[in-house]
Formats: C-alpha cells, structure tokens, sequence
C-alpha cells in the first residue's frame, strides 16, 4: 500500500449496534420509542451516594434537632443601658461622642444603651472608664471609685 492510498482510506474501529439500549430523557423520545414498538424499561435513580444515609429517619432528626436549641447568648440587662444613658446626659455626651471616646462603633453604643447587645467586658471596662460610672458588677450606676476604700 501506498502512502497515497493510506490518505484516503478510513478505517472503522468500532460501530455500536442498532440493539443497544439507550438512555433518554424526554417524554418525545419516549413516546417515540412507544410507537416504534420498542421494549421500554424505566428505572428510578437514587440520588443517595452514601448507602450509610439510606435509612435514617429524617423527620426523627429534625424533631431531635428542634429540641436542642441553644439559647440564645444573654443580652446586657436594661439597667446598664439606663446607666450608660445616665451617665451619658450627665457629661453632655451623645452616643456618638461616646464611642469616639472608647474607639467603638456609634451603633455598639446604641446596642448597649438599648440592652440588645451580649454583653463584652473588655467593652464595658472601656465605657465605666470613660463615664466614670460602675457597669458591672452589683452595683450598677453608682459612682465608679478607683483604688481602696477608706
């Protein structure tokens, strides 16, 4: 054989046969294949990858998981956020002059004085230091007083 030749012949490794099954997805080719008179086998495919989940009780779990919430983290009692507001007016502050001054945002200010806010003690040290006022602790609103009692 020639080179020439070699050029212009096709060679044909595999031909798939007319009687192989085949996979479709729509309802046309379906009905189609209906019509023809073909034979038709349809099967479910599970979308379950790990045969370990295969039997569990989906709606026990969810029940189990409902019954388990965690509570929510305490938010800071109404009393300091009377506090800080108190002594806030007392100096002649607003919320925002206030977080300027302990390098917080006006808006954790705010969350404090409202009482929506968990509580932070580095926070709180930073405000009882700057309104002069006790934020923690048992007695809450009274004068903050540094050093030993006398």
């Amino acid at each position: 054989m020639s080179y020439s030749e070699s050029w212009d012949s096709t060679t044909v490794l595999r031909k798939r046969p007319e009687d192989r099954a085949r996979v479709t997805r729509t309802q046309s080719d379906l009905n189609a294949a209906r019509r023809a008179g073909a034979n038709i086998a349809t099967e479910k495919k599970s979308t379950l990858t790990n045969s370990s989940h295969a039997n569990t009780d989906h709606r026990r779990i969810a029940k189990l998981d409902r019954d388990n919430d965690v509570a929510p983290p305490p938010k800071v009692d109404l009393s300091v956020g009377k506090a800080i507001q108190k002594g806030r007016q007392d100096k002649g502050i607003t919320q925002k002059d206030l977080a300027q001054l302990v390098n917080e945002k006006p808006q954790v200010v705010n969350e404090y004085e409202s009482g929506k806010a968990v509580p932070n003690q580095q926070i709180l040290g930073k405000l009882e230091r700057a309104l002069g006022v006790r934020l923690r602790g048992k007695n809450i609103g009274e004068p903050l007083t540094f050093g030993k009692k006398k």
